[in-house]
């Protein structure tokens, strides 16, 4: 089950469910028996109001709002016919796992926002990948930004032949709406 970012449903927690509050990040729980109200299913996670504050939920937690995770969501991959062995086909997997990625408050993946900055693959002698990425976040004070990049890197770590992430949040160049996919605008209503 799916719901565009147009589409609110509302849910009552089943049971106790960890959270994080947006923007500011700070992890919490929230209690069963409160009501909520789905605003985003991207990606794996879900963007609830409860109380008139948002939250973040793991897709992990779907069954704490009565509802099933569609795995399809998690991670996009996509790769096809088996892992990657190649850098360009690590780094092209990268890439599709990384637009799997959102922004809690806007229904835009962080590639399209133009928050990845770069994604380089290097093989290491067993054979496997290490991930480096360089991404940077809207606003500097967002209390998001660990968050985004910890659910990038792990992410990242679940494509086949990966060993290891490491995902560094930058500041130069500062972040810019010009940074933008057009269609990102476009969702946006900036075009």
């Amino acid at each position: 089950m799916g719901y565009r970012h147009g589409d609110i449903q509302e849910v009552t927690l089943t049971r106790d469910c960890p959270a994080v509050a947006v923007p500011w990040g700070t992890p919490t729980t929230l209690q069963a028996g409160q009501v909520g109200y789905i605003s985003q299913q991207l990606g794996g996670t879900f963007t609830v109001m409860v109380d008139g504050n948002l939250y973040r939920i793991d897709g992990r937690h779907a069954d704490a709002l009565g509802l099933e995770l569609d795995p399809s969501q998690e991670l996009g991959l996509g790769i096809g016919s088996g892992p990657p062995t190649t850098t360009e086909a690590v780094e092209a997997a990268a890439w599709r796992v990384l637009a799997t990625c959102y922004d809690p408050e806007i229904p835009v993946d962080i590639v399209s926002l133009g928050l990845v900055y770069g994604c380089e693959a290097t093989q290491l002698d067993d054979g496997r990948f290490r991930l480096d990425v360089r991404m940077t976040l809207t606003a500097a004070g967002c209390g998001m930004g660990t968050l985004l990049a910890d659910e990038a890197r792990d992410k990242l770590l679940g494509i086949p032949n990966v060993a290891a992430a490491d995902v560094e949040l930058v500041w130069d160049p500062p972040w810019s709406r010009d940074m933008m996919s057009e269609a990102a605008q476009l969702e946006m209503g900036l075009l």
